[in-house]
């Protein structure tokens, strides 16, 4: 579906309006269904969420690595997805080989091969992995709906290879690192511990998913998670804690997910050795904050109405000029420079509309700060902000002093 045809059936807030009315993303019949198109505004928030997610990783001991999106089926074969989702794969036919190439809908099975690639020894783990990129999956042309189901999706993902004597504190800091990614960005969050049922579809023993699931209650209790159990939940490799988050409108999304998996490190014959000498198979953790940044965004888009806080909005201050006077303009393009310099994303407007409209356009926009540029703020050299309505009003100050202050609203991610 192109939403620019459904635009009045839309509500106020929903994100597929939104992103087009912010110029965040575009739909395109010709690049097809389900791959949406992010625009320089679009890619801000997309950066710098995905950028702090990193982040938070890293600090807590996970490198970046990178995998391509093409690999033969074997591999997936080998980890049990084909079985499972061979339905959802995008084939990919080669003219110089006989491979069965599919484009890539999961990022673990790429990681575990880095792992593999030679010996490991006990005093390397954990080894921990982490890589934002897109993966692809075929959904049903129906269920298709703006970011909300798309079939290039972007994850933020992560895998950390371990001993199982290490796995509380890594589920810990992962734990932690999601609790203060959403207090940030103001959505409060509820847990889902997702088990297995009775159910078929599920890859190991029923000791093994008894002692992983013990094991994650565990850890959610001893970090004082709110808890309920979803049976059913759990991935086909083992189960999870699931993050919901909640939105202004009360209501929930799965988002964050740290999941933990005793069963694809021994299909790929996964192995360190240990203190004696001996060959053990590792336990991975699987992790991603915010999930698919495309469903992500969805509904921090409609959570937010496009009034996203200052360190995320693609435009965080406008220079609006009173006129077209050739003085003016050479002023605000001036300051702008400066407050590109001081590190914000900053923008003129010396358009030849009124400064009523220019006012109301940037508050379309829903930029947080503007300045409008006349005679009087070129002599005295101060500048006095306008505050978005959700933000508290900045007092009159010189420019370098304006720009510093909203340069710190964003470093501190407020």
């Amino acid at each position: 579906m192109n939403f620019m045809n459904e635009e009045n059936r839309l509500d106020e807030d929903d994100h597929r309006r939104l992103g087009q009315e912010l110029d965040l993303f575009v739909m395109s019949p010709l690049v097809g269904s389900g791959l949406p198109l992010f625009t320089p505004r679009g890619v801000i928030l997309r950066d710098e969420l995905a950028g702090y997610s990193n982040e938070l990783r890293e600090a807590r001991g996970f490198r970046k690595v990178w995998t391509p999106h093409i690999t033969k089926n074997d591999l997936y074969k080998a980890s049990g997805h084909w079985d499972k989702f061979g339905n959802e794969l995008f084939l990919v036919k080669s003219q110089e080989t006989s491979d069965q190439m599919v484009l890539k809908p999961m990022n673990c099975p790429h990681h575990i091969q880095i792992y593999a690639s030679r010996p490991r020894s006990y005093r390397e783990l954990p080894i921990k992995f982490i890589e934002t990129t897109t993966d692809y999956r075929d959904e049903k042309t129906g269920e298709l709906q703006g970011l909300s189901r798309v079939r290039s999706l972007t994850q933020d993902d992560s895998h950390a290879f371990c001993r199982e004597d290490q796995i509380e504190e890594i589920v810990e800091d992962l734990i932690d690192a999601t609790k203060e990614l959403y207090k940030t960005i103001g959505m409060g969050l509820k847990v889902r511990l997702s088990f297995k049922d009775d159910g078929p579809g599920y890859l190991g023993s029923d000791d093994l998913w008894q002692h992983a699931q013990a094991i994650m209650e565990e850890q959610a209790k001893k970090s004082g998670l709110e808890y309920f159990v979803g049976e059913g939940e759990a991935a086909f490799y083992g189960p999870k804690i699931d993050f919901m988050a909640q939105d202004v409108l009360g209501r929930s999304w799965q988002v964050a997910t740290v999941q933990l998996d005793f069963v694809m490190p021994g299909r790929f014959k996964l192995e360190y050795v240990d203190e004696e000498g001996v060959g053990k198979t590792p336990v991975m953790v699987h992790c991603a904050l915010l999930g698919s940044i495309e469903r992500f965004l969805s509904v921090y888009i409609e959570h937010t109405a496009g009034r996203f806080p200052v360190w995320l909005a693609p435009e965080q201050l406008r220079i609006a000029t009173l006129n077209q006077d050739d003085k003016i303009v050479a002023h605000a393009n001036e300051l702008c420079k400066q407050a590109i310099k001081a590190g914000l994303r900053a923008e003129v407007d010396d358009s030849n509309d009124t400064v009523g409209k220019k006012i109301r356009d940037a508050e379309t926009a829903k930029v947080p700060f503007t300045v409008v540029i006349g005679n009087k703020e070129i002599e005295n050299s101060h500048l006095t902000a306008r505050s978005r309505s959700d933000l508290k009003e900045l007092p009159s100050m010189q420019a370098d002093e304006l720009f510093a202050k909203i340069s710190d609203l964003a470093k501190n991610r407020e």
